[in-house]
């Protein structure tokens, strides 16, 4: 009892020893559950809603549509638990200018089914449901009514990808029809799409032409058609894997890999067999509709023509009686002549058509009659022959007019809102996985200066107690008790810390960013217990290599005092010149700080760290705050991008070229389309190993205005660095040409893509193509691939963009449709921010982005907020980690403290003596720690691996002078604590003789 008793009063007596472990656990448990959990409350919260919304696993494509045939393929596929057909229509309408949106297809079969917020789910035809950046935007409420315009099929640029330019051929296949006049009830939330409308978004991303501005859920009544749009499949045994884990995507890929080995291509070719088929079965029409039609013209002309005929042979009739009757009268009698007139006398061929052709000369009328049968009979000969030749061309160019049939199977990584939500979540966790292992480090190093000096302390109590019987152990779980209480307690505030607080201050941030209905905070028992005993381990571990440094002696040994420390020279004892002019306490001072290696390591070290974590907190906060100055006024030299719809392109340029704002410009084409790289590391997408893909501008340049492009975009080739820099050519080296695509360094970065990868383009049209990577151009924000017009016709298989790189002009070439025009502007930033919004209000601009705005007003609250906790963290362990030190400094220079006073020291003089040592440590520590910071900083900021995102780590000098300030202030603050406690050390019972 009474060992227990002293242990006890003991406890109580190293109290702040106590608070300083649990202090630091608390921090470092905080630190490693607190992102962790944010992001998996995030994770599970989201899965639970995609899981009970039904967002599809794999979603199917063609682009000559879905049929029912296809469907049935794609439900027999091993592993498929249900397939749902789906319609959906683009359509127009006006809001304060033209704007687009998707008619979606309420599905019938439970997946993809949109969350609603307000109202109710449109049941009846003409209702729908729209999402809240509708309402936001529109200002329209339930109950308002909107009619819409069907996009006509001419817009495609291809007459065959789509399910519209398959009507052409195959007559007995009808596009997805919706009503036109609509009502909305409800509102609500799209589950391949959680971004708030109200909180920030990528501002990078303007809708190019394959984009619709909103999303419109209609129910199936009213809905016409036979082709489908896509179809959306659930995966057998996908639900019960979180969505985020490498578990669902292996399940998933099994199944894209059976539909992509068997069905994908049997059901191509028989998709465009049916087309074929089609196609010749309109021609037979065709040419029976056309025979059928001579035939009845025929006719007709040979009715009439007989007609003709009989007029004529009637007339000649007469006149040949006629002559006869004369003749009779010139005879010898009268009976003669009336036998004569009483018959029609008979004549040959020859002088019959010869009496004919007199007849029909000496008539105008009959003349005319002539030609105008003779004309009819040569034009429909002509029409014979011009259809019978039109339809052979037709059987022979049906093969090759019709392309073959491509399906598309894409997994949910293909949803951009998705891929965003998880990468986000992924590169804060992946700073959630770092920095705990500097809160760790710096643990397991206060731990063991805090309890070597409590051992220390006790030397002669524990020789007492090892002389006594006591064995080791026992003697040493004084003190292994005393570490583990602290960091059970220090732990568990830890994880109310880590497991409520960080969570709900992330998630907040996270709600502004993004909409997860059903969002709690939950506990992870098997995460937090190996939290804690992380830090346990490592005190602990610390406290054993104490008690084991001193336990190895003798109990004689232990009850005597400790003898004190040899004397040695420094090394600044051996540089005169210096030593010289240093006062006496000023060597003192020296001698202090060099002579006890180990107080320096562990108070540089811990300082270090401390100021490490701050500058990475900020380097990543200064980093981000210069993203948009960078991209904005250096990378894009353009100050306006203007996107229209391709049968408003000439319109637009127009206006822009009126205004009279333009000095310089360059027409483009802008589409949305991705960059895919499947393969082991060298980008070849044949190769197995890793795959990603990423959103993309697919930006093509006219042939004879490549060399404008570097005028509009500093073209500046990079390569991967260490430790987040990376490799910059110089302005100007690099130039786009006819033999691969310019990838942007934050698509690259993302893909480990680099100059002679192979990826795979998909354009605004769906279709794909292998490319080569030219070269990765200095890019931070969007994911811009530059294509030159010829090269984009060789990808995409353009028929009109071929051979144009011998055209006079790019205007004069019909290749591709100048849907985009970057210009320079003259005028301030803030006219141009106002120019840029009138040109919206235009009916022949689709969007307009002034690259001054965009400046301005970029911002990513996300990261702001973690840095934020980051460095508030970091000064949190940095004040415990100088409170922890100091006070072991004086606890280890009681004796020393109490002969100065003996010697005649005032108070004063005796704090600046102890603190002008911590201020010396702490200078060096933060020395070593800003560099030190910078390197961390450029470490994590390359597991930032985020959509059209690329850190390119700065670190302004305020950063490194903020460090250094706040770490230099929380060292003066603990002054403030210290300096009482030299205040209270008695010389008389300091000084007193252990024996």
């Amino acid at each position: 009892m009474a060992f227990v008793k002293d242990m006890l009063r003991m406890w109580a007596h190293s109290w702040k020893r106590f608070i300083s472990i649990a202090m630091i656990t608390l921090l470092g448990v905080a630190v490693l559950t607190g992102i962790y959990a944010g992001c998996r409350d995030a994770f599970r919260s989201t899965d639970r809603f995609f899981d009970a919304q039904g967002l599809h696993d794999v979603q199917v494509l063609s682009t000559a549509g879905l049929s029912n045939g296809d469907i049935a393929a794609l439900r027999k596929v091993n592993g498929v638990a249900k397939v749902q057909a789906e319609w959906s229509q683009e359509v127009t309408f006006d809001l304060d200018g033209r704007k687009s949106a998707t008619m979606q297809e309420i599905g019938t079969d439970g997946i993809d089914q949109p969350y609603l917020q307000e109202g109710r789910m449109p049941k009846k035809a003409g209702e729908i449901a729209v999402t809240r950046k509708f309402i936001r935007d529109s200002g329209k409420r339930i109950g308002s009514r909107l009619t819409v315009t069907p996009e006509s099929a001419s817009s495609d640029t291809s007459d065959t990808n789509g399910a519209d330019g398959t009507n052409e051929t195959n007559g007995t296949d009808e596009a997805p029809s919706f009503p036109t006049r609509l009502t909305i009830v409800g509102v609500v939330l799209d589950p391949r799409n959680l971004s708030n409308p109200d909180g920030y978004s990528a501002m990078t991303s303007f809708r190019s032409t394959a984009t619709t501005d909103y999303t419109f859920f209609a129910p199936s009544d009213g809905v016409t058609g036979t082709l489908y749009t896509s179809a959306t499949l659930l995966v057998k045994g996908a639900a019960a894997e979180s969505t985020f884990d490498e578990s669902y995507e292996n399940t998933v890929k099994q199944v894209t890999d059976r539909i992509d080995g068997t069905v994908k291509t049997d059901r191509q070719n028989a998709r465009r067999q049916e087309l074929l088929d089609a196609g010749n079965k309109k021609i037979v029409d065709a040419r029976a509709e056309a025979d059928k039609k001579f035939a009845d013209a025929q006719s007709q002309i040979d009715a009439n023509r007989q007609q003709f005929n009989q007029q004529v042979d009637q007339i000649v009739s007469m006149q040949a009686g006629a002559a006869a009757a004369g003749a009779a009268a010139n005879g010898a009698n009268a009976g003669a002549a009336a036998a004569a007139g009483a018959t029609t006398p008979q004549l040959d061929e020859t002088t019959r058509e010869t009496m004919r052709e007199t007849i029909i000369a000496a008539s105008p009328e009959l003349t005319q009659a002539k030609q105008q049968l003779d004309q009819a009979q040569s034009q429909l000969n002509e029409q014979k022959a011009s259809t019978e030749q039109t339809l052979k061309t037709k059987e022979n160019e049906l093969k090759t007019s019709i392309p073959q049939v491509r399906w598309y199977v894409q997994d949910r990584q293909s949803l951009g809102g998705f891929s965003a939500l998880k990468s986000d979540l992924d590169s804060i966790q992946s700073l959630g996985n770092a920095f705990p292992i500097v809160f760790l480090l710096v643990a397991v190093m206060m731990s063991l200066t805090a309890m070597a000096r409590m051992v220390e302390e006790d030397r002669s109590l524990i020789g007492t107690y090892v002389g006594l019987g006591y064995g080791r152990l026992a003697v040493a779980s004084r003190y292994l008790l005393f570490a583990l209480l602290a960091c059970l307690i220090g732990g568990g505030l830890g994880l109310i810390a880590g497991f409520l607080g960080i969570p709900a201050f992330l998630l907040v941030v996270l709600q502004g960013m993004y909409v997860m209905p059903g969002l709690r905070l939950e506990y992870d028992w098997l995460y937090g217990s190996l939290g804690i005993a992380l830090f346990v381990v490592g005190v602990l571990a610390a406290t054993i290599y104490a008690c084991v440094q001193e336990m190895r002696q003798t109990p004689a040994a232990l009850m005597r005092p400790k003898a004190p420390r040899a004397g040695s020279r420094i090394l600044l004892e051996r540089i005169r010149p210096v030593w010289n002019r240093i006062g006496f306490l000023g060597k003192v001072t020296a001698r202090n700080i060099f002579r006890f290696k180990s107080r320096l390591i562990m108070t540089v070290g811990g300082v270090a760290g401390c100021t490490a974590l701050i500058v990475c907190g900020l380097a990543i906060n200064d980093t981000v705050a210069d993203l948009g100055i960078k991209q904005y006024r250096d990378i894009y030299q353009y100050d306006l991008m203007v996107v229209s719809d391709d049968s408003d392109a000439s319109a637009m340029r127009t206006k822009v070229a009126s205004d009279g704002r333009v000095t310089s410009s360059l027409d483009v084409r802008i589409e949305s389309g991705d960059l895919t790289v499947a393969g082991s590391g060298d980008g070849d997408s044949g190769k197995a190993g890793s795959s990603g893909s990423e959103s993309i501008q697919l930006v093509a340049v006219p042939e004879k205005h490549l060399s404008d492009l570097g005028e509009m975009v500093t073209l500046q080739p990079v390569s991967s660095g260490i430790l987040g820099t990376s490799g910059v050519g110089k302005t100007g080296s690099l130039k786009l040409d006819d033999d691969g695509v310019i990838v942007a360094q934050s698509a690259a970065s993302a893909l480990g893509v680099k100059a002679g990868s192979k990826v795979r383009l998909t354009n605004g049209d769906g279709v794909q193509a292998t490319a080569k990577v030219g070269a990765v151009n200095r890019n931070l924000i969007g994911s811009d691939v530059y294509v030159s017009e010829t090269y984009y016709a060789k990808l995409f298989d353009s028929k009109d963009a071929k051979n144009t790189k011998n055209s006079k002009s790019s205007e004069d070439s019909e290749a591709l449709t100048w849907n985009a025009m970057l210009a320079k502007l003259s005028g301030s930033d803030a006219s141009q921010t106002d120019y840029a919004e009138s040109l919206e209000e235009d009916s022949s601009v689709m969007k307009a982005v002034s690259c001054a705005h965009m400046a301005d007003s970029f911002k990513f609250d996300l990261m702001g907020a973690v840095v934020a906790l980051i460095v508030a963290l970091a000064g949190g362990l940095a004040l415990v980690v100088l409170f922890t030190l100091a006070n072991t400094n004086v606890s280890e220079r009681v004796r020393e403290m109490a002969t100065l006073k003996v010697l005649g020291f005032f108070d004063r003089e005796v704090h600046h003596y102890v603190n002008r040592e911590m201020m010396i440590l702490t200078v060096m520590g933060v020395i070593l720690g800003l560099p030190l910071g910078r390197l961390v900083g450029g470490m994590l900021t390359m597991a930032l691996n985020m959509p059209s995102l690329y850190f390119e780590v700065e670190v302004k000098p305020l950063s490194y002078v903020i460090a250094a300030v706040a770490t230099m202030a929380f060292a003066l603050l603990v002054q403030l604590f210290v300096n009482p406690v030299l205040d209270r050390i008695d010389p008389i019972s300091s000084l007193k003789s252990v024996e």
